[in-house]
This record gives C-alpha cells, structure tokens and sequence, in this order.
C-alpha cells in the first residue's frame, strides 16, 4: 500500500496544539458517506478465516484463484513492548482466508493521551500497511473513527492517510451519546445509535456511529457481553460500517479481521 497524503502522516515531532489542528485538516478531508465499490455481502464470514500463510508468506497464486474476485478486508491492531516501541499487525482476508500478513514497528514516543492515539501508535501503522503487498478494499482498525472529540480517530487518520475505506472499531465510548440507553445488556445484533454532542467537532445530534451487539449470552442478566463502539473511519457511512463489523464476526465478540491482527500482534511482541 502507498500513502496518498503523506502531509497527514502521524509525527509525534509536533505540539498537542499541532496535533489536534491537523486532527481537524483529516476530518476536513475525510468522507463520512459511502465511496466504494464492493458489496458487503461479499465480506460475509460463515466461519472464523482458514489461517493459512505464515508471518513472512504473501499472497500466494493459489489462494488468490480460490478466493476469486472477493474483496479484501484487512484488520489492523497494535500491541506495546514495554515502554520502547510498539508493534502494528495487518491481517489481510479474502474469500474466508488469510492471504496476507504484515508487521510493522516504531519507537514509542508519545505518551498515552485520549484522542491523540495515532500519534502514539500510528508509525507502526503505517509500517505495517506499507509492507502491504495487496489492495484493500477496505480496512477494518481497533479504534475509533468518526466518534472522535474533532471526528478524526485513530480509523480516520489511517483511511485518510492512505484514502482506502476504512472502520474503527473500540471497546469503549470515547465522546457521543447513545440514542438510547444502553446500561442493561442489549440482546445479540442490536444497534444503537450514537450522536455527536457537545464534546465533538460534528454538528450536535448527527449520528457518528453505532454501539453493536456482536454477541451475547443466552442469560445477559448473569452473564453479558458489551457492545462494540463502530463509528466510520473513510469513505463508508455509519451504518455501512456496523454492516461491515457484522458481516466479518463469526460467532466471538471481535470481527475476525482485527480478532486474528490482535493475535498476531501478541506474536510479534516475542
């Protein structure tokens, strides 16, 4: 993959001010509507993906006729080596196979602060997918995207960057309001919208993004799994992005495409 608009790339060499200001240059630039020309139907994951090449392999002749003229969707996730660098893993998925796996590193050097995440993790990002030897169709990050105090997470940054579709997803609420509650379990699929408010850059009310149920136990009110906050990134809407995370789950509460980068990372931290 190439970077397309390497003037957003994410130097950690600037100020906080610099930092949000160009946060704000990438939401100005990003597409919150869908640009693309695949079908997410075609992104459906019956199973969990067959893991077939190794760290080091790439694309193969075979598994690229077997897997036809799918789209391919990549995972992007990060794990931490102490406190020196940090370690980004690129799972490329086509046809309900792994055809492709890429690593990059980067030192650590910026610190932890909410909304400035890309800052810290995304030289390692950008390692990764420059060693990319395919094309994603779209990209899915462990992250936020347009649910993002100046609408410019981690999952914009990085479609942005390299102007590919992309989706964030993160475990937790970052900035917004849910339409409705969502303190009790909510029952498996369910989709809750989340508004910007008054913490956010986007006007008050739009729908940023949505919580989604991706699993749940049979008994929530004993045991309950929480939803996933899935906001878009690039070129897809808000509610493409929560068809995209529901068409690539296979039964665990992660996508798979960012399921098996998480995996990966923790591989690459030995």
């Amino acid at each position: 993959m190439d970077v397309v608009r390497p003037g957003f790339l994410p130097g950690s060499d600037r100020s906080r001010e610099e930092m949000e200001a160009l946060q704000r240059e990438i939401a100005a630039a990003a597409s919150f509507g869908d640009d693309f020309e695949f079908d997410v139907a075609d992104l459906e994951l019956a199973d969990s993906p067959v893991d077939e090449p190794t760290a080091a392999d790439s694309v193969s002749e075979q598994t690229a006729l077997t897997a036809g003229d799918a789209p391919v969707v990549v995972g992007v996730d990060q794990a931490f080596v102490g406190d020196d660098y940090s370690v980004s893993a690129a799972v490329a998925i086509r046809g309900g196979r792994v055809i492709e796996r890429a690593a990059g590193r980067a030192a650590l050097q910026f610190p932890y602060v909410p909304g400035l995440l890309s800052f810290r993790e995304g030289d390692a990002i950008v390692d990764a997918l420059e060693s990319l030897s395919v094309e994603p169709d779209v990209l899915v990050l462990d992250g936020s995207g347009r649910i993002h105090f100046r609408q410019a997470g981690i999952a914009t940054h990085v479609g942005v960057l390299f102007d590919v579709p992309a989706v964030g997803v993160a475990k937790n609420l970052l900035c917004g309001t849910p339409r409705d509650p969502f303190d009790d379990p909510l029952p498996e699929g369910a989709r809750v919208a989340i508004e910007a408010d008054d913490s956010m850059d986007a006007p008050e009310g739009t729908v940023v993004g949505y919580a989604y149920q991706s699993r749940q136990y049979p008994n929530p009110q004993q045991r309950h799994v929480n939803p996933l906050i899935v906001s878009p990134g690039h070129r897809v809407s808000a509610e493409t992005a929560v068809d995209v995370v529901a068409a690539t789950c296979t039964g665990y509460k992660l996508p798979a495409p960012t399921r098996l980068a998480d995996r990966y990372a923790d591989d690459l931290k030995d």
